[in-house]
């Protein structure tokens, strides 16, 4: 069955999403998970929020926790709100190239520190950062984010990132085709679109057989998923 993902939370429901009461309000709306972004504050503290700086411009990484907006979470409160259910993890390539390796770091630890790791799925659009954590701790499950046109990929793209030990791929649903989905499954690896809100492409990706849809509406794919 499709899995429902919550992208930044309920955020349709509560916007812009990546908060506290975004992610709490996606379980009872029918998500079986959520997806977020990371990025690492100025003192080392794993933050939620989609863009490197915040809507004033300040920069997420010159900044401490404490001196951001209060509906910044850390990551750890972000998992907090999110109990029962599944949590893709962004790691942004897009912040600060001396802070990466600590974020991969922190990102690594923390969810490792967690009784269930296979709770996880670790994404990033950038090869290295998911080989990073790949290399640093194998038993959290990672995935690759791509835009590259799935219909257009023969299977050696998919068994290369096999290859590299993630689990998943994380494609734009407009490049993703039944023929896709069939040569990543043969290939070992979950296919989870993204950000899918129309009811009409919802139905399509199902009967394709995609593993997950993100979302920012998870009670419509919830229904959807129902019909189906």
């Amino acid at each position: 069955m499709t899995l429902v993902v919550a992208h930044r939370g309920a955020s349709a429901a509560h916007p812009p999403g990546n908060t506290i009461p975004a992610f709490a309000a996606a379980r009872p709306l029918g998500a079986d998970g959520v997806e977020l972004d990371t990025h690492l504050s100025a003192d080392g503290v794993i933050v939620v929020h989609h863009d490197p700086v915040l809507a004033d411009g300040r920069a997420l990484g010159s900044l401490r926790h404490d001196e951001m907006p209060s509906d910044v979470p850390s990551l750890a409160e972000a998992i907090d709100a999110c109990a029962g259910l599944h949590v893709n993890v962004e790691i942004k390539p897009d912040g600060p190239d001396a802070l990466r390796p600590a974020l991969i770091a922190a990102v690594t630890s923390l969810l490792a520190s967690f009784d269930a790791p296979d709770r996880f799925l670790v994404t990033s659009f950038s090869d290295a950062i998911v080989d990073a954590v790949r290399a640093l701790d194998p038993s959290i499950p990672t995935g690759q984010l791509t835009m590259i046109d799935g219909r257009g990929t023969d299977g050696a793209f998919l068994a290369a990132i096999r290859a590299r030990g993630h689990s998943a791929v994380n494609p734009w649903f407009g490049h993703v085709d039944g023929a896709f989905v069939e040569r990543a499954h043969i290939a070992g690896l979950a296919v989870n679109v993204w950000t899918v809100d129309d009811v009409t492409d919802m139905r399509a990706l199902i009967d394709i057989g995609v593993d997950a849809i993100i979302t920012n509406v998870p009670d419509v794919c919830r229904g959807v998923v129902g019909e189906r």
